[in-house]
């Protein structure tokens, strides 16, 4: 556990690239098996170990800690593993002096009920230093954020051993941690492991942002870029999977999806929900907004009745295997042809053919998208029709243009410190907007938007301006404006104000704007879609 705890300690301190995956390359391998395996899953946040969860964690500490202590130093740290590591008390009776390998640790943990996990875990922890409690903590709830993504993690796996990362990424969802089949192929001692008849994960092929740039329709095509969830649907022998972008198998949330696929292959799009609205500009076409899709989002048991009202279905546009074909290294137009040959042969109610937008050049393609305010559209993609499809970004071959966002000027009502970095400062902000009877009303949350010096400004103004406390919220003056910039705004029967807005963030403060002249929740209403 110590090596693991110290690799940790310096991947958060570390805020180079290169220097991240250096850290991690000579972890691998200078690490023996199958602790480097365990230890490569709980970086990529793969490791399941059911029985410990972040409240259990809470209470335990509570038996040993005074509970008023523990909760200021959380809410002054912002992170629950390294206030438990440090708080953590030295036990009257000397534990076990003995190290804790990670397999260990996990092998303790994995098979345990919730009865028996607070004992072994409190166990475990007497027997480790802070450093090493962090660690084990973060493994077991499955959190680590260390800014480590699981691609890097992947991809420093991949240089370690001179291997192609999109080769690993297909690989690593047929396996099982502790992956020891590949290392033993990665150090040459076995044959590459080829999980056979098992529906396995491709990488996403992702495109850069357009900026300003202008580009030829003789050389891109233009499709929609739909408001939904990207899934890529896997069908092999008499096996379908639905994987989102980062990999997760999320078949068991969508099973009417999953039911309705039978045809062998491997196509991406975007899944949905069916709907019917308003749309402004273009036809909607059935979908509708990401607000209903999310009341199908992380739900492991899905009811009939959920699957009646919020029916799901998926906007097709690529191709990655036909049949038993892997047809990525062809160029768009040849995968375009295979997929319209394709959508006829499934389900009509489950599955439709993204269209491409008739434009005869760049700036008509600019007026369609400037009429298009739908709420199933975040904007459009350019798609170089001579393109592979490729795992990653990469420049110049596929690009999203998405749509202006819609801003409002609300005032702030509320604020909370907020996590990580920023856990000394408070940079979560509630604010409202105006009711019909002059009174604000909250109608968001935002945390993001804004440079280091505006956090400053702001946490000043939270600080000398508390009006109220309620735990760990301060209700503050009602004085400050905040022009917010949202993607779309859906009726919400959850929120008192009636609407709810879509990754609202923090355009600008706005110092010359008083309070009274904020925008009205009736703005807010007309924007719905």
């Amino acid at each position: 556990m110590h090596a693991f705890a110290a690799l940790l300690d310096s991947l958060i301190y570390t805020r180079s690239r290169n220097a991240k995956l250096k850290l991690v390359e000579d972890y691998l391998k200078a690490t023996p098996d199958p602790d480097r395996g365990w230890a490569m899953a709980a970086l990529t946040e793969d490791l399941d170990l059911p029985a410990v969860k972040p409240a259990l964690i809470r209470a335990l500490v509570e038996t040993r800690v005074d509970p008023v202590l523990f909760r200021m130093s959380r809410d002054f740290v912002g992170d629950t593993a390294e206030t438990v590591s440090l708080l953590w008390p030295a036990p009257i009776v000397p534990a076990d002096p003995a190290p804790i390998s990670v397999t260990e640790a996990v092998e303790r943990l994995r098979h345990l009920s919730r009865s028996d996990a607070p004992a072994e875990l409190g166990r475990m922890l007497d027997r480790l230093d802070a450093e090493e409690r962090f660690a084990l903590l973060k493994m077991a709830t499955g959190e680590t954020r260390i800014g480590l993504s699981a691609r890097l993690a992947k991809t420093a796996l991949a240089q370690a051993y001179g291997q192609d990362v999109d080769l690993i990424e297909e690989l690593w969802h047929g396996l099982e941690p502790p992956y020891t089949a590949l290392f033993e192929w990665l150090e040459g001692r076995a044959p590459q492991p080829t999980p056979a008849d098992v529906p396995t994960f491709r990488p996403f092929m992702l495109a850069h942002g357009l900026e300003d740039a202008r580009v030829s329709l003789d050389v891109y095509a233009a499709e929609w870029k739909w408001d939904g969830i990207r899934v890529q649907i896997v069908r092999v022998g008499d096996q379908t999977r639905l994987y989102s972008r980062t990999g997760d198998d999320v078949t068991g949330s969508f099973p009417d999806v999953a039911g309705a696929f039978s045809e062998p292959g491997v196509v991406d799009g975007e899944l949905m929900v069916k709907g019917e609205h308003q749309g402004a500009g273009i036809e909607v076409e059935g979908a509708a907004s990401f607000n209903a899709l999310q009341q199908r989002l992380g739900r492991k048991v899905v009811s009939q009745k959920m699957l009646s009202d919020y029916p799901a279905f998926v906007r097709l546009y690529d191709m990655l295997v036909d049949g038993t074909e892997d047809i990525r290294h062809l160029p768009w137009t040849e995968r375009r042809e295979r997929l319209e040959a394709f959508v006829p042969r499934l389900d009509p109610d489950r599955f439709d053919l993204s269209g491409v937008i008739e434009a005869e050049d760049f700036t008509e393609l600019e007026a369609i998208r400037a009429g298009a305010r739908d709420a199933a559209i975040e904007g459009v993609m350019l798609k170089r029709r001579d393109s592979p499809y490729v795992g990653g970004r990469r420049a110049g071959l596929w690009y999203k243009w998405k749509r202006d966002p819609l801003t409002a000027d609300c005032v702030m009502m509320y604020a909370q410190r907020g996590s990580g970095r920023r856990s000394s400062y408070y940079s979560d902000y509630t604010f409202g907007c105006w009711n019909e009877e002059g009174e604000l009303q909250p109608v968001g949350k935002a945390y993001s938007g804004i440079t280091d010096e505006e956090l400053r400004f702001l946490d000043k103004f939270v600080r000398t301006h508390t009006l109220n406390r309620f735990g760990p919220v301060r209700e503050v003056e009602k004085t400050m404006v905040l022009e917010i910039a949202f993607d779309s705004i859906h009726a919400s029967t959850r929120h008192k104000s009636g609407v709810a807005m879509r990754f609202p963030r923090i355009a600008r403060i706005r110092t010359d704007k008083p309070a009274a002249e904020a925008d009205r929740i009736e703005t807010l209403r007309r924007l719905v879609t």
